[in-house]
């Protein structure tokens, strides 16, 4: 069966500490389990002390199959970043947001730039999605509409072509891409602006996916609600129904959740991102075949 862990962030002793929790032992530096394997939901790199340990890490228990790695929207960004857009930019420009979001991941591989290389190859390679028997992972949205095109498509690899497809307004791939590893978001009034966790004024708010109450607020539709809309219903064609009840698990990471103990989101979508790399902890669920998330099955580990 699996074990699933949310976003990292460079934080491998944290990672170390989790993964010896779930009872994982480390053989000739690789960790593994007798009848267990890890599903790990994206975002290794950017913000905390430990990337290229993490990285190490996370990529031998890929190699050995003990692990499946998916692709979080911070390993999607690093390859735009890298990546020339034929126009004299990057697909990611290097401006001063992005420069500061991916700071602590170029310092750190500063003097290992062919070690960086092969791990922006290995991003590459990163499944956006994961359906197994029984159970479902993405970094931020399952949005079935979306993943099935991308089976149509046939994707299976980041290469520049797609890069390029996915950051052309217009292009599905961008719609796609963008919702898969970051979420969906609502336009709300310019009058309403908020601020998001680095800062930048926004008027789009992410929408938590999984809120099927008919009766919902504002506040539990968005993740951050301006405090004039908190008690405010939401219109009914915002009720997406995206996730339906009756679908498989599905586990993703992405939210910076700040509870102080890790919750369901519904009865079969479960987020696994508590907040690591800002004074939060690291939190796996232990799936074992069920078809209905259980509450009391997470393990966590907090910074040492």
């Amino acid at each position: 069966m699996y074990d699933l862990i949310g976003d990292i962030h460079g934080h491998c002793e944290t990672l170390q500490k989790l993964l010896q929790q779930l009872g994982y032992l480390a053989e000739n530096g690789i960790y593994k389990h007798p009848s267990r394997k890890i599903i790990f939901v994206g975002d290794y790199i950017d913000r905390g002390p430990q990337i290229k340990e993490t990285l190490a890490l996370v990529k031998s228990m890929v190699d050995a199959g003990h692990a499946i790695a998916l692709m979080g929207n911070h390993e999607y960004n690093a390859v735009a970043y890298a990546t020339p857009d034929g126009n004299g930019s990057h697909f990611r420009s290097h401006n001063d947001t992005h420069n500061r979001q991916h700071g602590a991941t170029l310092e750190q591989f500063r003097n290992h730039p062919a070690l960086w290389e092969q791990y922006l190859e290995w991003f590459r390679t990163l499944p956006l999605f994961l359906e197994l028997d029984g159970i479902r992972a993405v970094h931020a949205c399952w949005d079935q509409q979306h993943i099935d095109w991308l089976k149509e498509e046939r994707y299976s690899y980041l290469s520049n072509e797609w890069l390029r497809k996915a950051h052309q307004y217009g292009n599905k791939a961008k719609l796609v891409v963008e919702e898969t590893l970051k979420g969906k978001e609502l336009n709300i009034p310019a009058e309403h602006v908020w601020y998001d966790k680095d800062g930048h004024a926004r008027t789009a708010n992410r929408i938590k996916w999984w809120v099927q109450n008919k009766e919902a607020k504002y506040k539990d539709f968005l993740f951050s609600c301006p405090p004039a809309l908190h008690d405010e219903p939401v219109p009914d064609h915002l009720h997406l129904n995206i996730y339906p009840t009756d679908a498989p698990p599905v586990f993703v990471g992405h939210y910076w959740l700040e509870e102080n103990a890790p919750a369901l989101q519904s009865s079969n979508v479960v987020c696994l991102d508590y907040s690591v790399a800002k004074d939060g902890f690291l939190a796996a669920y232990r799936w074992d075949g069920e078809q209905h998330a259980d509450g009391n099955k997470f393990v966590i580990a907090r910074q040492q």
